[in-house]
């Protein structure tokens, strides 16, 4: 057999594994996403029926906003659902390879990921370009519809039987009532005097609290100091 030949046997291997492996962690990640958005479909009419009476700017308004994407309003936040459509592999430095299911198998450490990010509605509402949202919550989803979850800490500290757990509506309304209380109690602070005590004539003609005061929950302090990885629930 010549090096051509070897090559076209390498490039068959690799697309019987590899390749089909990674369309069904995306076909998987896609069917997971859909019941994301079901679950904060339903979850939004639930939640408003109990409100029924109540001031209407607290109730949740659910948006489809296109295949990979979908959110909810809930009162001042907004909490958008981001598929990514391409397949990743964990690095070699991620906590997920030190786990016995990824080390009886590489294959198990290609996933899909669902984000989910933290932006105050009123970002959008007054088209405030460079306010600042957070990623609160990734969910990965591989082959054997296995997943797994890392986040801030009250996602992180809730799943950690990767490996032994299929992906389901019931594990993922769990994840997703964890998130929107996570991000109802995730207060905005003030931002420092130092960031906005200097403003421009043409900043105040385009609206000082627009263009100069760039908005985000815990602006100005370290966000990072409270990320959790699933596999390290005891980190603070």
């Amino acid at each position: 057999m010549t090096d051509q030949d070897d090559k076209k046997v390498a490039i068959i291997v690799t697309l019987k594994e590899k390749s089909l492996l990674k369309q069904k962690v995306f076909d998987n990640t896609l069917e997971s996403f859909f019941v994301v958005k079901e679950v904060l479909k339903n979850l939004s009419k639930e939640v408003n029926t109990s409100l029924s009476g109540i001031d209407s700017r607290i109730r949740l308004e659910y948006t489809d906003r296109s295949n990979f994407d979908a959110q909810i309003k809930v009162a001042g936040d907004i909490l958008l659902f981001s598929m990514h459509s391409n397949v990743f592999q964990f690095d070699r430095d991620h906590p997920a390879w030190k786990t016995a299911y990824i080390q009886k198998n590489k294959y198990n450490a290609y996933s899909g990921i669902i984000s989910i990010y933290n932006f105050l509605s009123d970002s959008f509402k007054y088209s405030r370009i460079d306010d600042l949202g957070y990623l609160i919550a990734r969910i990965f989803i591989n082959h054997e519809k296995q997943y797994f979850v890392e986040g801030k800490r009250q996602m992180g500290m809730l799943f950690t039987n990767y490996g032994n757990e299929e992906i389901s509506k019931q594990s993922l309304q769990l994840i997703i009532s964890t998130a929107i209380q996570y991000a109802l109690e995730f207060d905005l602070l003030v931002p420092p005097y130092d960031t906005v005590k200097i403003a421009t004539v043409g900043q105040a003609e385009a609206k000082i609290q627009h263009s100069r005061v760039i908005t985000g929950k815990r602006l100005g302090f370290q966000f990072n100091s409270d990320d959790v990885l699933i596999s390290n629930p005891q980190k603070t």
